[in-house]
């Protein structure tokens, strides 16, 4: 069976970008337990392992909003 490239949509390569680099922060903010793995400083008697793992939900979404607004726009695409 072959493949007839000419119907095919083309695909934009995408390029590394530096600023994808920020989404590490999150991740590794995430996964670096033994820096959250306490009790306090407690907050309204949440402790600091709950309620440093919650922070990082709302400010997650804001490192990928920021990406997702850095991102150039295919304004030709339809």
């Amino acid at each position: 069976m072959t493949q007839d490239s000419g119907n095919a949509p083309k695909r934009a390569h995408r390029r590394f970008r530096p600023v994808y680099l920020i989404l590490l922060i999150p991740v590794f903010a995430a996964l670096w337990t033994p820096f959250y793995n306490r009790v306090e400083p407690s907050i309204a008697g949440v402790p600091f392992f709950y309620w440093y793992q919650l922070l990082w939900v709302p400010l997650s979404a804001i490192v990928l909003f920021f990406i997702y607004r850095t991102e150039p726009r295919d304004k030709g695409r339809e």
